[in-house]
């Protein structure tokens, strides 16, 4: 037998290459929740995406997958109101969580699904890790420090996806990053690292599937502690 050693080059290539086959793969929407007792039953591992309103959750979900029109995106923020749930070839479930930090909406709805999406972040079981979206032209607010300080406090693993980072230049984009890694190594939940992205041109995209791809169940198999 000849012992072949894997270069590094080759284990990121085979990394990447799964993360593609992964979003390659069939993706279902399957539930709109507006209320806990609407969410899915649990039985896959989930990962959500959370931000302020048009940070571009629904253009990031739409990017991973190669899917222009599987998340609905809009030009108004504030729309998506409910939490939404998608099926990855029967391996994770992708949450697009409502934004937050829009003022305009009718203080009963900023209320009833602020409430919700609380609730879901505190008390899913399934939930692996949330995707905190940061607008790469806006850097951190005070909201999102809000929900930082929440996610902590639960004790839920996130992580900073940067996006729309076309919209930025390189000097810019290197100083919003410095800024947000500075802020977030003050929270204990926080993963140290960023992912630095754009739904338009694709930056970061492969490097976000093959993290994904970590958490999702191994093709055809199983999670026990999800039965």
């Amino acid at each position: 037998m000849v012992y072949h050693e894997t270069s590094g080059e080759e284990q990121l290539a085979s990394v990447i290459e799964s993360g593609r086959l992964l979003f390659a793969g069939q993706c279902d929407f399957i539930a709109a929740a507006n209320n806990m007792k609407a969410l899915p039953p649990v039985t896959l591992p989930e990962i959500c995406f959370a931000g302020r309103s048009n940070v571009g959750k629904s253009s990031l979900v739409n990017g991973l997958t190669g899917r222009r029109m599987l998340a609905r995106t809009s030009q108004t923020p504030g729309r998506t109101r409910q939490l939404i749930f998608f099926n990855l070839a029967d391996r994770l479930q992708l949450v697009d969580l409502p934004g937050y930090g829009y003022a305009s909406a009718p203080k009963a709805d900023i209320k009833a699904w602020t409430t919700l999406t609380r609730k879901y972040l505190a008390g899913r079981p399934s939930l692996q890790r949330v995707f905190l979206l940061i607008d790469s032209r806006r850097g951190i607010g005070p909201t999102d420090h809000e929900i930082m300080a929440l996610l902590d406090e639960t004790a839920v693993s996130w992580a900073v996806v940067i996006t729309k980072a076309d919209k930025q230049k390189s000097e810019a984009l290197a100083k919003v990053c410095r800024d947000t890694q500075t802020k977030i190594s003050k929270y204990v939940a926080a993963y140290p690292e960023l992912f630095v992205t754009s739904s338009e041109d694709g930056t970061g995209i492969e490097a976000l599937r093959a993290h994904l791809t970590g958490f999702a169940l191994p093709k055809n198999g199983h999670n026990p502690a999800l039965r």
